[in-house]
């Protein structure tokens, strides 16, 4: 009879400290906001004076445009997107007018998007005509009984949607990534996939708005010189991008291992199951589980109090993020 006691009373104050450590409610009216514009390695020196300006100055309208949405009492959705779209539109960043080629000299455009408190999430693969990825995978999520569209079905979705506005594929051309194209076909003997991409691009954008919801979302042009309709994580729900009630992420890597590796999902799963530390279970998952594997990249994640992770282990990436105190700033490299 005593042990039975015993054992109930650890089970009760084991379930007690479990308690205590479980995370609280949100803390509502806090926002915050972290974007990403890709991971790679990009050397200071090939940067000028002009370049750094443009990048940091897209960043920050990047985030000027999702804190709006917040500071208005927006949903998080709703700011992801709007930073999404400006990081879209710039021929900076890989995803949107400035996408890479494919080996066919084409582009072939991904996008996912999450809401962490409803799990509605929606995603599109191999896009060509749809000037915003991010759109169209919202409309996807909101407007079908489906998460995830590809290819010509996508397109044929994109025709039942006149808000969605279509462009020729060559509105996605620029010169540096038609230069970036000639430079894999010359060093790959024109088979993709043989060496590592040097650079990743890839957009993405995580926020928190005022009732504590998350949402999350990612869109690219894919990798340089890809071939035979190849697609990476940042359209597959649990790799590129993730949201829960308690955390977001969006990634940016070598998409083959975050698809393998479930990188924004393992992220979150850690600080809701196990109670890791957001900053923690991000540096865990990117710069050991994914270059154990051996790729590399990097990530953005939020979680539900504003606390903010930017871990990424190949020398830079693009990043903005505002604090729920207000602070922000933009970044390239890691000493910084």
């Amino acid at each position: 009879m005593l042990s039975t006691l015993l054992l109930v009373s650890s089970m009760v104050m084991a379930m007690n400290a479990r308690a205590e450590d479980a995370p609280g409610p949100p803390q509502a009216g806090r926002t915050a906001l972290v974007i990403h514009g890709g991971a790679g390695f990009v050397p200071r020196e090939s940067l000028s004076d002009d370049d750094l300006r443009e990048i940091h100055a897209t960043l920050d309208q990047a985030l000027d445009a999702g804190n709006a949405v917040l500071a208005d009492g927006g949903a998080a959705l709703d700011a992801v997107q709007a930073a999404i779209r400006v990081l879209e539109e710039s021929p900076r960043f890989n995803a949107g007018k400035g996408a890479v080629f494919n080996a066919v000299g084409g582009h072939e455009l991904d996008a996912s998007l999450m809401e962490g408190h409803t799990r509605r999430a929606g995603a599109v693969a191999g896009v060509t005509t749809v000037r915003s990825p991010i759109l169209l995978a919202r409309a996807v999520m909101e407007h079908s009984p489906h998460v995830m569209m590809a290819g010509a079905g996508a397109e044929a979705f994109a025709d039942t949607r006149p808000e969605l506005e279509r462009v020729d594929n060559s509105w996605f051309d620029t010169e540096h990534r038609r230069r970036a194209l000639e430079k894999a076909q010359q060093t790959s003997a024109g088979i993709a996939g043989d060496d590592a991409p040097a650079y990743f691009g890839t957009v993405g954008a995580v926020a928190l708005d005022r009732h504590g919801h998350i949402a999350a979302g990612t869109s690219t042009g894919g990798m340089t010189n890809k071939r035979f309709g190849r697609v990476g994580d940042a359209p597959v729900i649990g790799a590129g991008t993730w949201a829960d009630a308690g955390c977001g992420v969006s990634g940016t890597g070598w998409g083959e291992y975050y698809i393998r590796n479930a990188v924004a999902h393992d992220i979150c799963a850690r600080v809701a199951y196990r109670g890791d530390r957001l900053d923690a279970a991000a540096e865990e998952v990117v710069n050991r589980i994914v270059t154990d594997a051996g790729g590399d990249g990097g990530a953005i994640a939020l979680d539900r109090d504003g606390n903010i992770a930017m871990p990424f282990n190949t020398g830079s990436m693009f990043r903005g993020w505002i604090r729920p105190d207000g602070s922000r700033g933009t970044a390239i490299h890691e000493a910084e």
